[in-house]
């Protein structure tokens, strides 16, 4: 099978995605753990998500190597499979934590709603440290065991796994947990965002109903990069698995390994874009970012954006919360929502 047709876009595209996804990660953590002051469940939930997609990324110069040398690896088979082991299970964790965000967001909504006390971030602490024991406890021996078709040459290529179903069937759990956690993704943010759009609309004439109305569209935005990002890969997964454990034509698994190369560049590509995400939807965190880059460059703030967010109305006093987001929404937001005498349902 000729694997050498899309090296070159594959070493280019993995090379962009390196560059900005390491800039936007390094960032990213610098802004959590130095200067993003607000400590909760999801604070923690991000600095999580944003090491697992820099975990990521430090896999891929080996990917640019690879696809450069014509998929030709110049290392140590032993490498090659914790290499691949490490980026899969990255890419797995982020899915995990972006899911459990979406929850922890929409039961502190649900409980500010009702009046309830909100609990320390310390769930938060034990569900990460949970996620990350148990996928280096999975990634350890699937990275020490070999199929029986490895090629010394080769590395992330189509494997057929006749003789290695396990990793196969564990592949299919992947698979099935992706699914669980777009479900839960989908339940929770679509549940904020109609609740925040009904304000919006039963109160129009509310200073903030505007941006009841904005936070509930960032929520969709959250939906759209998951989906596009993650789904196309995890939709087309399940043929490809079923290809490597069933016999099948030469033309039809060279189709399944180039299908499976360019979906896998969607899934990758996330990884540059949840940065993004933070300074687009997190209003505190744009602040901050903002600040850190006019001290590196020495840019003066912009007196216009400043004026018009100093006239801008809020429901916060000017020592309260800032302002909630799609993948950071408060739980007080809601609950002055219902203070304010807003239906919630």
């Amino acid at each position: 099978m000729d694997d050498t047709v899309m090296s070159v876009p594959l070493a280019v595209f993995y090379s962009m995605f390196f560059v900005l996804g390491l800039a936007g990660n390094l960032l990213a953590i610098w802004v959590f753990l130095f200067v993003h002051g607000k400590k909760n469940s999801v604070h923690v939930f991000l600095v999580n998500v944003a090491v697992a997609d820099l975990l990521l990324i430090v896999c891929l110069p080996f990917r640019m190597v690879y696809h450069s040398r014509g998929n030709v690896w110049p290392l140590s088979g032993a490498f090659c499979k914790v290499v691949g082991n490490v980026f899969y299970m990255n890419m797995y964790i982020s899915i995990t934590l972006l899911g459990l965000i979406s929850v922890d967001r929409y039961i502190k909504i649900q409980r500010a709603s009702l009046g309830r006390k909100l609990r320390s971030s310390t769930w938060s602490v034990v569900a990460c440290g949970v996620i990350w024991t148990l996928s280096i406890a999975a990634t350890i021996p699937m990275a020490m065991f070999s199929d029986d078709n490895e090629d010394p040459d080769k590395c992330f290529q189509y494997r057929k796994r006749q003789g290695a179903k396990g990793k196969a069937y564990f592949n299919c759990f992947l698979v099935a947990l992706f699914w669980l956690v777009f479900l839960s993704l989908v339940v929770s943010y679509g549940k904020i965002a109609f609740k925040l759009l009904g304000s919006s609309r039963e109160k129009p004439d509310l200073p903030n109903a505007q941006r009841y109305s904005r936070t509930a569209k960032k929520s969709f935005f959250v939906l759209f990069l998951f989906t596009v990002c993650f789904v196309p890969y995890h939709a087309f997964r399940s043929f490809y698995i079923h290809s490597q454990i069933h016999e099948m034509p030469c033309s039809w698994i060279s189709l399944m390994d180039r299908t499976n190369e360019v979906v896998l560049l969607f899934s990758t590509f996330n990884s540059c874009l949840d940065p993004v995400m933070y300074f687009l939807l997190s209003g505190s965190i744009r602040k901050a970012t903002l600040q850190i880059l006019n001290n590196v460059f020495h840019c003066k703030p912009n007196e216009d954006t400043s004026s018009s967010e100093s006239r801008r109305p809020s429901m916060f006093p000017a020592s309260s919360t800032p302002r909630p987001s799609a993948g950071l929404i408060s739980p007080l937001h809601c609950n002055q929502v219902v203070q304010s005498n807003l239906p919630m349902t």
